[in-house]
């Protein structure tokens, strides 16, 4: 039975068959000589010691070139990749992920020790894409740590003034608490998307309903949307049964219907719909803001990343990024529909009550 470890048309072996074809060829014809060499020996009738030297001195020369022509080949297709592999393991374990390794053969002569120094290629260039998220990570943490602790710490400063104004140190304090609930959020959402990033959450999937869970969340916002005069427009079914946690599930929501707040200008417009198909539930909240371009639509998942930097001191861009995560433990699935000008529609899709159950029978 054919090994199915590496892909097809990959050899195997390091030394094919016909090296030792080669081999074989190379013995039968010195032989050959050796008998050819005898018979000339005898024919001229050389002297005992003559005919003695002379085959060692045929054979010496013969395991010298057979052992040079099998060092050289032993070198140049398994000791030297090897100590190449060897040299960029070294630097990768410096830190050094910008090392490639060039493969013995072109593609269409692969063997395995080739799929290998693909395959590591391939892991360099995925843990240097790990070392600059990190490395970005912990910049964009320290950047958004940095502006509400100098909030905090220049209006305690200013406290501390004695000619303040009842009506001007409420308003400092207000801009403290601000920034500290702003912290707070960064360092919970930093915490909730690192559980989330290693799986230390397990979901716990049952069955409920999403459409009373929305709309518990669109009224925490109630006094946010009242205060801008925006307008709420809803077209929802009495009930839509999921199979979700239904915890992890109020995150998804408080973003999206937050976000909605945030970028909907005073007077427009945040419309929420829900509709049942046979085997899924979908939850659309669209906003009438700003929008984005195509190129913002591409990182908006991404941390820190936010399009819009006007409203950057009323997030951390860690929302988007939590509840595409969420979805992706729970099996749903979510779409961005938007224009710049026009707002923005974020569709959430999640599996109907029984759908789990019948996928696993």
């Amino acid at each position: 039975m054919k090994n199915e470890k590496y892909p097809r048309g990959v050899r195997e072996s390091l030394f094919p068959a016909s090296l030792f074809a080669i081999y074989f060829g190379v013995l039968l014809l010195m032989s050959g000589i050796h008998s050819g060499l005898i018979v000339f020996i005898n024919t001229a009738a050389l002297n005992g010691l003559i005919q003695t030297l002379v085959p060692i001195a045929y054979w010496c020369l013969v395991a010298v070139g057979l052992t040079l022509f099998t060092r050289n080949e032993i070198k140049k297709t398994y000791e030297g990749p090897l100590h190449k592999m060897a040299e960029a393991t070294s630097r990768v374990a410096g830190g050094d992920f910008s090392v490639y390794v060039p493969t013995i053969h072109t593609q269409d002569r692969w063997d395995y020790l080739d799929v290998m120094i693909v395959d590591f290629n391939k892991m360099v260039e995925e843990l240097g894409s790990i070392e600059t998220l990190k490395t970005d990570f912990i910049s964009n943490v320290s950047h958004e740590m940095k502006t509400p602790i100098a909030i905090i710490k220049n209006y305690a400063e200013l406290l501390r003034m004695e000619s303040l104004t009842e009506e001007q140190k409420e308003e400092y304090a207000r801009n403290i608490e601000a920034a500290a609930v702003r912290l707070s959020n960064l360092i919970s959402n930093i915490l909730k998307l690192n559980k989330l990033e290693n799986q230390r959450i397990t979901p716990e999937v049952e069955a409920y309903d999403v459409c009373r869970q929305v709309c518990d969340c669109i009224i925490q916002y109630e006094n946010a949307w009242e205060e801008k005069e925006i307008g709420l427009e809803t077209d929802m079914e009495d009930s839509a049964l999921v199979e979700a946690d239904e915890s992890l599930l109020e995150l998804v929501w408080n973003n999206l219907i937050s976000n909605a707040v945030k970028f909907t200008p005073p007077g427009g417009t945040i419309t929420v719909k829900q509709f049942s198909q046979e085997d899924t539930v979908t939850v659309s909240v669209s906003d009438t803001g700003c929008g984005m371009d195509a190129e913002s639509m591409k990182h908006i998942f991404d941390k820190f990343y936010q399009a819009d930097t006007s409203h950057s001191r009323e997030g951390n861009g860690l929302g988007l990024a939590l509840v595409k995560r969420v979805l992706e433990l729970l099996d749903g699935d979510i779409r961005v529909e938007s224009e710049p000008g026009k707002g923005s529609t974020f569709s959430v899709t999640l599996p109907a009550a029984g759908t789990v159950k019948q996928e696993e029978d």
